[in-house]
C-alpha cells in the first residue's frame, strides 16, 4: 500500500504578514489609529436562523396536520407549545447575534462601545491616563481604567487569548503616546 499527498486547498502561511504583527488591532487611515473589533463568534445569521425557524415549523405542522387528520388532535396542541418555545430560544439567540466590543484608539482619546443585545453603552478615556490590566488572573477579562472609570474588555475573545489582546492595546497605547498629537500608520518592524 501507498499514501499519496494531495496538495492542501488552503494558501500556505505567508512568511510577512502584512498586519504587522497586529492580531486584534486594525490600522485606521483617517483620522489614523487603531480599531479593535472584538465580535461574538455567531455561525448563523439572523436571516439564516429565520429560514430554519420557518422550515421547522413547516415540518413540525405537516407532521401535526398529518396526526390530525387521523384524529389525534393533541398532537397539535404539544407542536403548538414546541414551536412558541424553540421560537423564543430563537429570539434570544437572534438577539445577541450583533454582539461585540469596539476599542478605537484615534489622536488622544480611547473609546469603548459595547454592544449587548438592543443596548449601547459607551466610555471614553484620554489616552495618556489609561491603564491596560487584566481583571483578574490569567485569562480574565481585560480591565481598562483610567480618571477614576474602568470597563472590561474581551467577553468574546477565547480567554487563553486576552494575554495577546492586552499587550497589543498597551502596544498601541505606547505607539499612540509616544507620537504626541500625530499617530504613526505604518509601524516599523522591530
Amino acid at each position: 500500500m501507498t499514501a499519496a499527498f494531495a496538495s492542501s486547498p488552503w494558501p500556505a502561511p505567508s512568511a510577512h504578514r502584512s498586519d504587522k504583527g497586529w492580531r486584534f488591532a486594525q490600522q485606521l487611515e483617517a483620522p489614523a489609529g487603531w480599531c479593535f473589533d472584538l465580535r461574538r463568534n455567531v455561525s448563523i445569521s439572523p436571516r439564516q436562523l429565520i429560514a430554519a425557524y420557518l422550515l421547522l415549523c413547516s415540518v413540525s405542522l405537516l407532521v401535526a396536520g398529518g396526526f390530525w387528520w387521523h384524529g389525534v388532535g393533541l398532537v397539535v396542541v404539544f407542536t403548538g407549545i414546541e414551536l412558541v418555545a424553540v421560537g423564543v430560544a430563537m429570539l434570544m439567540v437572534a438577539r445577541h447575534a450583533g454582539d461585540r466590543e469596539t476599542v478605537t484608539l484615534s489622536g488622544r482619546e480611547v473609546a469603548v462601545e459595547q454592544r449587548v443585545g438592543p443596548g449601547v453603552e459607551r466610555v471614553t478615556f484620554r489616552a495618556e491616563w489609561l491603564r491596560v490590566e487584566p481583571a483578574a488572573e490569567d485569562g480574565s477579562l481585560v480591565e481598562l481604567s483610567g480618571e477614576g472609570r474602568s470597563v472590561r474588555i474581551g467577553r468574546h475573545v477565547r480567554p487563553e487569548l486576552r494575554v495577546e489582546l492586552a499587550r497589543e492595546l498597551r502596544r498601541a497605547l505606547r505607539l499612540l503616546r509616544s507620537t504626541g498629537d500625530r499617530v504613526v500608520v505604518h509601524e516599523q518592524q522591530q
